[in-house]
């Protein structure tokens, strides 16, 4: 009679590959230079863990000592905590543990608005539309504005992240994200639809929160002596930048010297351009610091790209190790791009343009000849929604909304994956369905060189050998060919720009 093997006679290594099936492996990370690096890595917001996993996973660490070791670093490699009291205190727990807090890697820190002065105003306001006055319950706010008036009076936050940063002795990531809960943007909706002029008057102070929260988890890492390498603010506020451009801490060069990822995304519009030429002196404080950095990304919101010279931001600084560079809704002369690039073409494998709009008297095509002629490393290039500046504002003038498809037709499934904006979900903007996924080339694609799916040839054979492929290829031949007006943008002419700057010839192209 043979017996039936128990699952606790399989090994470590079979149960982790078990485990693989319900939550990926939470070393598994992708390589920096890839093309979705910046936003599975950073960008994506954090969701919470389905029922059923989260579920199967904690069952599974009940059953005995040795499961429950095993089940660790699934349950515990990302942690993402909410401002709040609750949110605190289950951060408190969690890194009053060693053993469980060692494992984890990404902390993702959830930030509200502050309703330290509106709790009571926003009950007086909303008895003034009863319709409203019915969905939304007044005490809610009063609630989180108590809440968060003690966190703050007690220093509460800054002694738990203190605390946990100390805690997580492997962290990597930090994040730092708006959130908004239902009764959040019912509110705002009825801010936007009313006329009431005392709603002046009532302050979400998102700008302090977000100011508050990138101080208290920046002197938590230093205080700590924190070893993190990357930091994500895919929500950031340009006020919270002008805030300390006066008065830069130390903390700020300290942090960004060991940064090798930096992505940060600026989602509010007002006078955006004006904020981010006075806050160039920090941003010169941040980038000169991070001399390290192998990935970098700055956005702005897709319907309001930034009127700023690229080195009013970037200064003309050089990073020795950079690998993905990213920018994201900004009006630009073709040469700032072709000399920023050029100031990194020996390392340079990734290139993100996306929503970049191009001023009068500059083409696309003298960019995309650059990039495929000088940049050797260039393994990706993303060319989403690019356009030219007077076709942008005229598409605006007649109301046409750039969303997150393109106008003339749907993005492809291997589209790259900077979501379009960050706004707050539920936000008039938000697309649904931007869950863009790792790009994987098809059959028929040619996006990492000519014939890239042909059957690699032996390197010491003659044929591996640099030959043309330019008789072969069926991309144009040069600059000249790829149909730039110097007015608009198709959205299948970017695709097979993007194609034909990374289709070079071995024999023809500079070595």
């Amino acid at each position: 009679m043979s017996r039936t093997a128990s699952l606790q006679s399989l090994s470590n290594e079979l149960l982790k590959d078990i485990l693989d099936f319900i939550e990926a492996d939470p070393e598994r990370t992708v390589s920096i230079d890839r093309r979705a690096y910046l936003s599975v890595e950073s960008f994506r917001l954090p969701s919470p863990p389905v029922p059923s996993q989260a579920h199967d996973i904690g069952s599974f660490r009940l059953i005995c000592r040795r499961f429950a070791e095993i089940g660790i670093p699934y349950q515990f490699a990302k942690i993402a905590t909410r401002l709040s009291r609750p949110g605190l205190e289950r951060l408190d727990a969690i890194c009053s543990q060693s053993h469980l807090a060692k494992h984890t890697r990404k902390f993702s820190y959830l930030v509200p608005y502050f309703y330290i002065d509106g709790g009571e105003q926003i009950e007086r306001l909303l008895e003034s539309d009863s319709g409203y006055r019915s969905h939304i319950d007044p005490s809610i706010f009063q609630a989180k504005a108590k809440d968060q008036r003690w966190i703050l009076e007690a220093k509460e936050d800054a002694r738990v992240l203190k605390k946990a940063m100390s805690a997580f002795e492997n962290l990597q990531h930090v994040q730092i994200l708006r959130l908004q809960d239902e009764s959040d943007r019912m509110l705002l909706d009825f801010l936007q639809e009313s006329e009431i002029p005392q709603l002046e008057s009532l302050d979400l102070k998102w700008t302090y929160a977000c100011r508050h929260a990138t101080s208290t988890i920046a002197k938590a890492l230093i205080q700590a002596k924190s070893r993190f390498s990357r930091f994500s603010g895919p929500m950031m506020n340009s006020r919270s930048a002008l805030a300390i451009k006066d008065r830069i801490p130390r903390t700020v060069p300290q942090l960004a010297s060991q940064l090798t990822c930096l992505e940060l995304h600026f989602d509010d519009t007002d006078s955006l351009s004006e904020r981010m030429r006075a806050a160039s002196e920090l941003f010169k404080t941040v980038f000169t610091a991070a001399r390290n950095l192998q990935a970098v990304h700055v956005g702005f919101p897709s319907r309001s790209p930034l009127d700023l010279g690229l080195e009013e931001v970037f200064h003309s600084i050089h990073w020795e190790r950079l690998r993905a560079f990213g920018i994201q809704a900004w009006r630009l002369d073709a040469d700032e791009i072709i000399q920023l690039a050029r100031r990194h073409q020996r390392t340079l494998r990734g290139l993100r343009l996306r929503d970049v709009q191009l001023r009068e008297g500059s083409m696309w095509k003298d960019v995309l000849a650059m990039l495929r002629t000088e940049m050797e490393q260039l393994d990706w290039v993303s060319l989403r929604r690019v356009d030219y500046s007077k076709h942008f504002d005229e598409l605006w003038a007649n109301s046409m909304e750039v969303r997150d498809g393109s106008i003339e037709g749907s993005e492809s499934d291997d589209e790259d994956v900077f979501p379009a904006h960050f706004s707050a979900p539920g936000s008039a903007n938000e697309s649904e369905d931007d869950n863009d996924s790792e790009y994987e080339p098809s059959v028929a694609d040619t996006d990492h060189g000519p014939d890239a799916n042909d059957i690699a040839l032996s390197p010491n054979t003659t044929a591996s050998l640099p030959f043309c492929t330019c008789s072969r290829s069926s991309n144009p031949a040069s600059a000249d060919d790829l149909g730039d007006n110097g007015m608009f943008v198709y959205h299948h002419q970017r695709k097979l720009w993007e194609k034909w700057v990374i289709g070079r010839c071995p024999e023809h192209s500079c070595s």
